[in-house]
C-alpha cells in the first residue's frame, strides 16, 4: 500500500497539531508523505487495521529507529519511518490519503532544558568550526561510541554528557578539541513583547513545568480556541500563545487538575516598540488597538471608569500589567482585541460599552469602488470589508464554513475572495471574513453616485404574519417602564442558562419585512428591567445588560440586541405602552436629527419611557394582529423625558442583516 501523492514537492509549511499523550510530542503535516530519494532505500511495510493515529504512535514510541510514521486516514494503515524531513535525501510531497507524524526532538530547531534530547542537524560550532563525525577519532580522539540511544549520528551537535551549556561537538580543528554549538533554548529563541499576542515561539511548558495541552484537543480541558477558527493566532501544536488578550502567553495543561497556566517567557525589553503607523489620536484604524486619544465617554455619553480603579467594576486590565496598552486615566482603549475601543463605565449597571463616537480614520474606510442597486451584479475585485478585514475565499471552509460557494451559486461568480452579493442582500456586496469572530461583513464599497436609494418613508404595504408575535395574555396594555408596573412581554427574556423552552410566557416575536415603515398611531410596547423611578434626566440604571451582536456587523446599525442577560434574583420585567409618530413630526422636536434608519414614539405628559438599563430592549408594535419587533431601544442623553419623543433604531432597515446573522451563525 502506498500514499497517493502528486508529483509536486511540498515545501515545509505550517506544522499542525495532533492527538493526546502518546503523540503529544509530535508534529503533524496533514496530507503529506515523506519520500526517500535513494533507490532501494525503503521504509518498513504497512501495518493494517490500526485504530487511529494514536495507535500508530504506540508502535513508534518504543522504537529508537522510528522517527516518524505515515498514517493512512482511509485504510487506517500505519507505516513507520526511520527518517524525518531534515534527514538527508528526503523530500515532502502532497498526499491524497496520508498524514505525516514526526517526533518533535528530530524536527525541533531549539532545545528544551539542556538539550540532551536534541536530535537536530546543526553541525557547526559557535566559532564557525565544522563538527567532527562522532564515529571518527581524528583529529580529536574521544570515548563516545554512536548508538541509536545516544543519537551520536553523522557530525550533528549533541549533548551526551548533559553539559549545562547545551549541545556541543568535537571540531575538525586540532587546536580546538570541542566547542558549544550555541543552539538557543526554546525559551530564548523568541522573546515576548507587550503582552505576547504575537509570540510564535516553541515553548510548550508552563511556568510550573506542566506540559501544555494541544490546541486542537478538547481533553483534558474543553475550550473555544480551535486552531481552524483562529488562524491569525497561530495555535500550532501545544505551544504557549495568548489568543484572548491575557496578561501574557499561556496554555491549557495536560494536568486535569490545572486548566490553564501562564508560561515562563523572557521579555524583549524596552527597545522593542510598537509600529508608529499603528498609533492614532483623533480616529482609529482596524479595531482601534493603536488608538491613543483622550476620548473618555461611551457612545451614549456615559463617563468611563478609570483603568486603575476596581470600582464600580472589578477587572483584570491593571495598567501596570498592560504597560504597552497605554491604559491611562479613563481613556477609551482596546487592550484585548475587541472590535473597537471601549471602556468600563462609571455606572454599576453597565459594565462595559464601546466608544463608537470616535470616528474611523478616513484612509481605513475609503470605499474602493461602487455598485448599482443591491450590488447583485457587482463583479469587481474589492476583497476587504468596510472595517478593513480581509475577505475569506469563497471556496475555503475556514475560519467559516460557507453556505454560498462557487458550486452552489455558479451564477454569482464567487471568485477568489472578491466581494459579492449571492443572496440579494439589500445592504450590498459582502463576504465571509478571515476574522473568526465575524462570520460575514459588508464590503468597502459605496453606492454609485447615480444610483441613490429612494426614501423608505412612504405608506407601508400590507403584511401577513403566521406563527410569531402571538400573546396569550392581552390584559397588560397600559403598563409602563419608568413609572410603570410589572408586565408580560414573552419575547423579552432574562437568559441565565443560554437554551429556553417556548411557552405561554416565552414566545417568538415577528420580524418586519425589509424597509417596512410602521404607520403613525400604531400601538407599541417597550419592556425591560431598567430604572423605574426616573431619578433624573440623565441618570438611572437597570438590571438589563445589553450585548453587542457577535455575528456579522454593519455600520451605524443595531448597536444593541434584545436578547439580554439580567442580573439579580428578584428581577421584575416592566412594560410601557407608546404610540408611533412620523419622522417628520418627531424631527420638529429633535431639530432634524432623526434619520430614516430610526423611528419615534410620541412624548407623554408622564415620565414614561426607556432608561439606561433598558438599552437593547424591544419596541414591539401591534401590526396586522401580531406583535412585531419594529424598534430597538438605543442610548439617549435623557431618561423618559416628558413631552419629548423617544427615538429607536428602525429594525426593518436591517431585516436582511438580521436574517443573515441568524442563517450564517
Amino acid at each position: 500500500m502506498t500514499c497517493r501523492t502528486s508529483e509536486r514537492p511540498l515545501l515545509p509549511g505550517s506544522l499542525l497539531p495532533v492527538t493526546p499523550t502518546s503523540i503529544q510530542a509530535r508534529w503533524v503535516l496533514r496530507g503529506t508523505e515523506l519520500q526517500h530519494l535513494l533507490h532501494g532505500v525503503g521504509p518498513r511495510s504497512w501495518q493494517e487495521d490500526v485504530a487511529d493515529a494514536e495507535g500508530c504512535a504506540g508502535h513508534c514510541v518504543p522504537l529508537l529507529d522510528c522517527r516518524a510514521f505515515h498514517y493512512n486516514v482511509s485504510s487506517h494503515g500505519c507505516q513507520l519511518l526511520p527518517w524525518t524531513q531534515h534527514s538527508p535525501h528526503t523530500r515532502l510531497q502532497r498526499s491524497g490519503h496520508c498524514d505525516l507524524f514526526q517526533k518533535k526532538d528530530y524536527v525541533r530547531t531549539c532545545i528544551t532544558d539542556n538539550g540532551v534530547k536534541y536530535r537536530g542537524t546543526v553541525a557547526i560550532t559557535t566559532g564557525g568550526l565544522p563538527c567532527q563525525h562522532w564515529s571518527h577519532r581524528f583529529p580529536n580522539d574521544h570515548k563516545y561510541t554512536p548508538t541509536l540511544r545516544n543519537g551520536l549520528e553523522e557530525n550533528f551537535c549533541r549533548n551526551p554528557d548533559g553539559d549545562p551549556g547545551g549541545p556541543w561537538c568535537y571540531t575538525t580543528d586540532p587546536a580546538v578539541r570541542f566547542q558549544s554549538c550555541g543552539i538557543k533554548s526554546c525559551r530564548q529563541a523568541a522573546c515576548v513583547w507587550c503582552n505576547g499576542e504575537d509570540y510564535r515561539g516553541a515553548v510548550d511548558r508552563t511556568e510550573s513545568g506542566r506540559e501544555c495541552q494541544r490546541w486542537d484537543l478538547q481533553r483534558p480541558h474543553a475550550h473555544p480556541f480551535e486552531p481552524g477558527k483562529f488562524l491569525d493566532k497561530d495555535l500550532d501544536d501545544n505551544y504557549c500563545r495568548n489568543p484572548d488578550g491575557s496578561e501574557r502567553p499561556w496554555c491549557y495543561t495536560t494536568d486535569p487538575q490545572m486548566e490553564r497556566e501562564f508560561c515562563d517567557l523572557p521579555f524583549c525589553g524596552s527597545e522593542a516598540q510598537p509600529r508608529q503607523e499603528d498609533t492614532t489620536f483623533n480616529c482609529f484604524r482596524g479595531k482601534g488597538e493603536g488608538y491613543r486619544g483622550t476620548a473618555n465617554t461611551t457612545a451614549a455619553g456615559v463617563p468611563c471608569q478609570r483603568w486603575d480603579a476596581q470600582n464600580p467594576h472589578q477587572h483584570r486590565f491593571a495598567p501596570e500589567k498592560y504597560a504597552c496598552k497605554d491604559l491611562r486615566e479613563n481613556f477609551c482603549r482596546n487592550p484585548d482585541g475587541s472590535e473597537a475601543p471601549w471602556c468600563f463605565t462609571s455606572r454599576p449597571g453597565m459594565r462595559v460599552a464601546f466608544c463608537y463616537q470616535i470616528r474611523r480614520c478616513t484612509d481605513d474606510v475609503r470605499p474602493e469602488d461602487c455598485y448599482h442597486g443591491a450590488g447583485e451584479l457587482y463583479r469587481g475585485s474589492v476583497s476587504k470589508t468596510h472595517k478593513g478585514v480581509t475577505c475569506q475565499r469563497w471556496s475555503a471552509e475556514t475560519p467559516h464554513k460557507p453556505q454560498f460557494t462557487p458550486t452552489s451559486v455558479p451564477h454569482a461568480q464567487l471568485e477568489e475572495n472578491f466581494c459579492r452579493n449571492p443572496d440579494g442582500d439589500s445592504h450590498g456586496p459582502w463576504c465571509y471574513t478571515t476574522d473568526p469572530g465575524t462570520p460575514f461583513d459588508y464590503c468597502a464599497l459605496r453606492r454609485c453616485d447615480d444610483d441613490e436609494p429612494l426614501s423608505i418613508l412612504e405608506p407601508p404595504d400590507q403584511v401577513l404574519f403566521e406563527k410569531c408575535g402571538k400573546r396569550v395574555d392581552q390584559r397588560h396594555s397600559k403598563l409602563r417602564v419608568v413609572g410603570g408596573q410589572p408586565g408580560n412581554s414573552p419575547w423579552t427574556v432574562s437568559l441565565r442558562n443560554r437554551p429556553v423552552a417556548l411557552s405561554q410566557r416565552v414566545a417568538l416575536i415577528c420580524l418586519p419585512p425589509e424597509r417596512y415603515v410602521v404607520p403613525p398611531g400604531t400601538k407599541c410596547e417597550i419592556a425591560g428591567w431598567g430604572e423605574t423611578k426616573g431619578k433624573s434626566p440623565v441618570q438611572g440604571h437597570g438590571l438589563l445588560k445589553a450585548r453587542r451582536p457577535s455575528l456579522g456587523s454593519y455600520p451605524k446599525a443595531l448597536s444593541l440586541i434584545p436578547f439580554t442577560v439580567g442580573t439579580g434574583d428578584n428581577v421584575v420585567l416592566n412594560v410601557a405602552s407608546l404610540n408611533v409618530i412620523s419622522n417628520q413630526e418627531c424631527n420638529v422636536k429633535h431639530r432634524g436629527r432623526v434619520r430614516e434608519s430610526e423611528m419615534c414614539t410620541e412624548g407623554l405628559l408622564a415620565p414614561v419611557g426607556a432608561c439606561e438599563g433598558d438599552y437593547g430592549g424591544p419596541l414591539a408594535c401591534f401590526t396586522h394582529d401580531c406583535w412585531v419587533l419594529e424598534g430597538i431601544i438605543i442610548p439617549n442623553r435623557v431618561c423618559a423625558r416628558p413631552h419629548w419623543p423617544a427615538i429607536f433604531t428602525r429594525v426593518s432597515v436591517f431585516a436582511d442583516w438580521i436574517h443573515k446573522v441568524m442563517r450564517l451563525g
